[in-house]
């Protein structure tokens, strides 16, 4: 049985004319060691759901099971077994970073010795133990994350339900904390992450779950939701004409290689730099094909080919419409 599964769940807001549907029949799983990606655009159910799945509110129809445990039924137990994330949120004025997750640690019910090797533990996991005695106001945005991460860890838990958690970070920032969540599901825990960064989910994430006004366009891997989105394409004709775009390396620099791009059918907005280009080509894999076979045999020494537009983002593209509730 998967560590977290979302069962057929729904919420809405308000009565008649003006009831808003939130989420409506969303259902996913994830397992222990998982990360899963959770995407949409702003307003279509993200933050309800984790909402509910970190049992700080209830839906309007169905459930969430962590554990075996509804988070409806069960919800003390539940939130011991959960670390909530909010897309933003303030440290308490006057609390040093120390004492902030100490807080934390104590109203998880960790005492003496137990509580004070949890938060030395996550301060040291969050490299945040060389501020300790800073105040947690006047941290940056990326150290504030950091603490947030931190008060989720300090009582062990096994599902991390992370809402935005890189919105605002510096690339810097963003790389190291993908390196933290790595870590954590190597240790088994159970990961649910929202983010509008979608090359850095794809690098990151086991699987995803795509959601828009409320209801789940797709959920599985990510090669599964990639081969849906293209399999949408496919049985869209009045898309297949748009052009994908293709990144080329050359092994070293070619004086044609401007020239033979711009040659082939099918080809537009040739940009070279060196032995770099990017263009613009129309068809799918077998033009594709046919266009680096054309490439090889022009004596052009190609290192990479590489066809954007079977990644995740343009996955989203392709699955959802832009509609927001």
């Amino acid at each position: 049985m998967a560590l977290v599964e979302v069962r057929n769940l729904s919420r809405h807001f308000g009565f008649g004319p003006g009831r808003v549907e939130a989420v409506r029949n969303v259902s996913f799983a994830f397992e222990a060691g998982g990360i899963m990606g959770f995407i949409g655009p702003n307003g279509a159910g993200k933050s309800t759901t984790m909402r509910i799945l970190a049992t700080l509110d209830l839906p309007s129809d169905g459930d969430c099971v962590v554990a075996g445990m509804s988070t409806v039924d069960e919800a003390d137990r539940v939130r011991r077994l959960i670390g909530f994330m909010p897309d933003h949120f303030e440290p308490f004025p006057d609390a040093s970073v120390a004492e902030y997750v100490d807080f934390f640690a104590r109203a998880y019910g960790l005492n003496g010795a137990t509580r004070a090797t949890a938060v030395r533990g996550v301060m040291e996991f969050c490299q945040l133990d060389g501020i300790a005695h800073k105040p947690a106001t006047s941290l940056s945005k990326g150290m504030k994350q950091r603490l947030s991460l931190a008060r989720c860890l300090v009582h062990d838990p096994q599902v991390l339900i992370l809402d935005e958690p890189s919105a605002g970070l510096d690339p810097r920032a963003r790389i190291e904390f993908r390196d933290l969540l790595r870590v954590l599901a190597r240790q088994g825990k159970g990961i649910l992450i929202s983010s509008h960064i979608l090359a850095e989910l794809e690098e990151l994430c086991t699987a995803v779950a795509i959601i828009e006004r409320g209801q789940l366009v797709a959920a599985g891997s990510v090669a599964e939701v990639r081969g849906a989105a293209l399999a949408a394409r496919e049985a869209a004709p009045a898309d297949t004409s748009l052009p994908s775009t293709i990144e080329i390396a050359l092994a070293a620099e070619h004086e044609r290689f401007r020239a033979i791009l711009s040659e082939r059918p099918g080809v537009s907005d040739v940009q070279v730099s060196g032995r770099f280009a990017t263009l613009a080509a129309t068809g799918g894999d077998a033009e594709h094909a046919v266009l680096l076979r054309a490439i090889v045999e022009a004596g052009l020494p190609v290192s990479r080919f590489t066809v954007r537009g079977r990644n995740l983002e343009d996955a989203f593209l392709s699955l959802t419409k832009g509609q927001v509730q």
